[in-house]
């Protein structure tokens, strides 16, 4: 795998977003703004504070985290799948001196900008409101990244996977959306029987939540796991995506 390559297939995707960047951004930023307004003013009209926090600035950096995921599991799923089956970019890319390592590497890359765009772009709009105490959750940025990473090879172990593009349902009701709610985004898991705490561990929103979190109130040591997690993580599932999808693209 050449990485001037893989940044080739990066560029390519990051061109055709550009022409549609003003829909997608506006879609992937109104839902969180959504949650942030409907859960924050609303449902904290009635939560108060936890763990002393107000219960708008408990969630918002949780958003953050939310916010990134969603970004990058879309990009590798759905949009993943469209390029290799329906609009066949990956026969065109293929065709090039670009190898199957090369495309799934810039796949991944790509997933982990989207993520990076859209988490950072959350991170700007509660800073805007008020609802960051630390100026250091500018050390999320590379947490990012880096769990962008985790979550665009999730997706493409997925989407390799997959018999159809409908199956995707199964991966969002039974991974993504039990994630997303138990991951402390909106409420701290300690009083929820120890197994979903135990299980949640396992999943990399909720680090990234912890990170988010900590940074936005300028805590930094509270998370050396978190971070030491998601570096881990991310080197161990990197050889799948690559395996499984070349098992898939050469039949």
């Amino acid at each position: 795998m050449k990485l001037k390559k893989a940044y080739r297939v990066w560029q390519r995707n990051f061109t055709v977003y550009t022409k549609l960047y003003k829909s997608s951004i506006a879609l992937n930023f109104v839902e969180p703004v959504l949650y942030l307004a409907a859960l924050g003013l609303g449902l904290g009209a009635f939560v108060k504070e936890i763990n002393g926090v107000p219960y708008i600035n408990f969630i918002a950096p949780g958003i953050i985290a939310s916010s990134s995921m969603f970004a990058a599991i879309y990009e590798c799923t759905y949009g993943t799948y469209v390029r290799m089956t329906y609009q066949k970019t990956f026969d065109a890319i293929l065709a090039t001196p670009v190898n199957i390592d090369d495309l799934i590497a810039g796949e991944l890359m790509w997933g982990a900008t989207k993520s990076l765009i859209y988490g950072t772009t959350i991170i700007i709009v509660i800073s805007l409101f008020g609802l960051v105490s630390s100026p250091m959750v500018i050390l999320v940025i590379p947490a990012l990244i880096i769990s962008g990473l985790i979550f665009a090879e999730i997706s493409v172990i997925f989407t390799a996977i997959v018999p159809g593009i409908d199956s995707f349902n199964y991966f969002y009701t039974l991974f993504m959306t039990p994630m997303f709610l138990f991951s402390g985004i909106f409420f701290p898991l300690d009083n929820l029987p120890p197994v979903v705490s135990k299980i949640a561990f396992f999943t990399p929103l909720y680090h990234l939540v912890n990170i988010c979190r900590s940074f936005s109130q300028g805590q930094l040591i509270a998370v050396q796991w978190d971070i030491l997690w998601i570096f881990v993580v991310v080197l161990m599932l990197a050889p799948y995506p690559f395996r499984l999808m070349r098992k898939r693209i050469v039949k």
